[in-house]
C-alpha cells in the first residue's frame, strides 16, 4: 500500500463526470459495503482501491498491491458523497451483450438515480436477466445509482440502446406499464417477458407505447395521480415471476 498521488486524486475526481467515465470505460464505487462487494464480485475488473489507513487492513491481502491510502481530508476531496465512507474503488466496466432470453426490464427515459438504483435491486431480487435502457435514461454508473443499487450493479447487465429499434426486433412479448391498460393481475406473463417502464413524469413515449403487445395497469383505489416508477416495477415484477 502507498499514498495516493495528487495526480491520481485529480483523475478520480474527473470520473465523477459521465463524459470521462464513458471515455475511460470506468466507474467509481464508494463506501465500505459497495467496495467490498465489488472486489468480491468484480475482482477481475478492479483498477485500484483508495482507503483510509484505519480501513485498509480490512481489504483482502491479494488487493493490497492495488490499494492506496489517504487521509480523511483527502478522501473528502475525491468523494462525491456528502459524508465520505472509508474507501473508494475504481472498476473497469464490463462488456455487456444483450440477451434474448429471460425476463428483461426496459426503461424509457428514467431520470432519477434513486429510482434507477432501486430498479437494479429489484431486477436482482426477482431474477431479471438484464435491464435495457433508452439512451436518455440516467447513467447506471452515476454514484447515486451505484449507492442505491446495493451491489446489484455488479450482477445485473445494463444496456443503453435505441429502445424503439430494440423492441421492434425483439420477438418476446412486451408488457408496458400505463395508467390505462389491462389490470395487471388479469394478464398471463411468460417467463421471458419484456417489462417496459416509462419516465417518472411523462410515462413512455408514443413510439414506445405503439410497440406494446399488452398495456398493463395497477388499479388505483385512492386519489393518488400515479405510482413511483420503482414501486410500480416491484409490483409488476412480483406478479410476473409468481
Amino acid at each position: 500500500m502507498e499514498p495516493l498521488s495528487k495526480a491520481k486524486q485529480k483523475w478520480i475526481r474527473s470520473l465523477h463526470q459521465k463524459k470521462n467515465r464513458d471515455l475511460e470505460a470506468l466507474f467509481v464505487a464508494e463506501g465500505e459495503k459497495s467496495v467490498l462487494e465489488g472486489i468480491q464480485a468484480f475482482a477481475s475488473h478492479l483498477e485500484f482501491i483508495v482507503a483510509l489507513d484505519a480501513f485498509a487492513s480490512q481489504i483482502p491481502g491479494q488487493f493490497h498491491t492495488r490499494t492506496f491510502t489517504v487521509s480523511t481530508k483527502e478522501l473528502e476531496q475525491i468523494s462525491e458523497l456528502k459524508t465520505p465512507n472509508k474507501c473508494i474503488a475504481v472498476f473497469r466496466r464490463p462488456e455487456v451483450v444483450a440477451d434474448e432470453t429471460g425476463l428483461t426490464i426496459a426503461l424509457d427515459g428514467i431520470q432519477d438515480p434513486g429510482n434507477m438504483g432501486t430498479i437494479l435491486r429489484l431486477a436482482d431480487w426477482f431474477g431479471a436477466k438484464q435491464i435495457v435502457c433508452s439512451k436518455d435514461t440516467v447513467d447506471c454508473y452515476n454514484s447515486k445509482v451505484i449507492q442505491s443499487s446495493m451491489g446489484a450493479i455488479y450482477r445485473i447487465p445494463v444496456h443503453y440502446v435505441d429502445l424503439a429499434a430494440y423492441l421492434r426486433q425483439a420477438s418476446r412479448q412486451k408488457f408496458g406499464a400505463m395508467l390505462n391498460g389491462k389490470p395487471y393481475k388479469e394478464v398471463a406473463y411468460p417467463k421471458d417477458a419484456i417489462l417496459i417502464m416509462g419516465n417518472e413524469g411523462k410515462g413512455v413515449r408514443p413510439e414506445i407505447e405503439a410497440l406494446f403487445d399488452v398495456p398493463v395497469t395497477i388499479p388505483r383505489f385512492g386519489e393518488a395521480e400515479s405510482l413511483n416508477v420503482a414501486t410500480a416495477t416491484a409490483i409488476l415484477l412480483a406478479e410476473i415471476v409468481s
